[in-house]
């Protein structure tokens, strides 16, 4: 009984990883476009050391599902062929323009900068039509479309967050001031987004509705969405102090943001918890034979710290501000 969870919070830790880590990647690249030659310099050198990287968390999620809960992989992925193959061609495109970008000149930089925004924002809004999609139990009906819309909408404000909060603690002057308000109009889209889909998600799943408003003994889950707008709060004052010329730490509004993540991942957990598949199949009807968990187990256990290991070695190695040139 426990390996599945095991694995499910193996998962999960893997997902979360992705989802901050090469999120704020994908939102530096969405805001791309609204940048100078220069400033697009500095973005690309904040993001260069680390991108590859941080998609290695995602490949490692989905070896995981794959590997551990195999009868939920096939329905996942079945039901997921479209906006995965289109999720999987942004990754590529991105990574070609970054590449071929530092080897361009003239227009033809121009070119690779816009297929780099264009490779980052559709692997965003695939990312969150999926989420969608996985949310409702894959129904296709129109509802369900425009809703799957919406939450890609969503994931595409939170990562240009992300990425608003990370130039912020990466960059100086005039680009950082940019980032400032970015960052404004990022939590701005997030509090709509995330506002929109609290509301309509108990309308459409039965199953949410009942984890959540179940009242009086569901009142103690209120702490997650408050802390949540506390966050939101905290980073909204963080922003702000930039605007009014006070010193303020960095780092700060990255962190908030990376805690307001947290605190939706844990709800989404909640809201769909024994489920791998929302109403057809829990993790321990999913899950692998227990001889070949634990099999897993041993490689998961090994792999695990090496790309953690890594990750932390990267970040360190490659702290401070950013400079224009480094990837030109």
């Amino acid at each position: 009984m426990d390996m599945p969870l095991i694995f499910m919070g193996l998962m999960g830790v893997s997902v979360l990883a992705y989802v901050v880590l090469d999120g704020y990647d994908l939102g530096v690249g969405m805001l791309m476009p609204a940048a100078t030659e220069e400033e697009q310099s500095v973005m690309v050198s904040s993001i260069g050391p680390f991108w590859d990287a941080n998609e290695t968390w995602l490949v490692l999620g989905v070896g995981l599902l794959l590997i551990a809960f195999p009868e939920a992989s096939g329905i996942v992925l079945g039901a997921l062929y479209l906006p995965v193959v289109a999720m999987l061609v942004g990754l590529m495109l991105r990574g070609v323009a970054f590449e071929f970008r530092m080897k361009a000149l003239g227009w033809h930089r121009e070119l690779w900068n816009g297929l780099f925004w264009l490779g980052s924002f559709m692997a965003s809004f695939c990312q969150g039509v999926m989420l969608g999609s996985y949310i409702t139990g894959f129904q296709s009906d129109f509802i369900n479309y425009v809703f799957n819309i919406l939450v890609g909408a969503s994931v595409c404000g939170g990562y240009v967050l992300l990425g608003a909060t990370w130039l912020i603690g990466k960059t100086e002057g005039d680009l950082q001031k940019k980032s400032v308000a970015w960052a404004r109009w990022g939590l701005l889209w997030v509090a709509l987004g995330v506002g929109l889909v609290s509301i309509v998600t108990p309308l459409i799943s039965a199953t949410v509705r009942a984890k959540w408003f179940d009242f009086p003994g569901t009142l103690g889950l209120m702490l997650l969405p408050a802390a949540s707008l506390a966050a939101w709060i905290w980073v909204w004052q963080g922003v702000g102090r930039f605007g009014r010329g006070q010193a303020v730490h960095d780092w700060r509004p990255f962190a908030g943001v990376v805690a307001i993540f947290v605190l939706s991942f844990i709800g989404l957990a909640y809201s769909i918890f024994p489920y791998v598949v929302i109403d057809r199949l829990t993790i321990w009807e999913a899950a692998a034979h227990p001889s070949a968990l634990k099999v897993i187990l041993v490689g998961a256990l090994i792999v695990l710290p090496f790309i953690a290991g890594y990750t932390i070695v990267a970040y360190r190695v490659f702290r401070g501000k950013a400079k224009a040139g480094l990837y030109d």
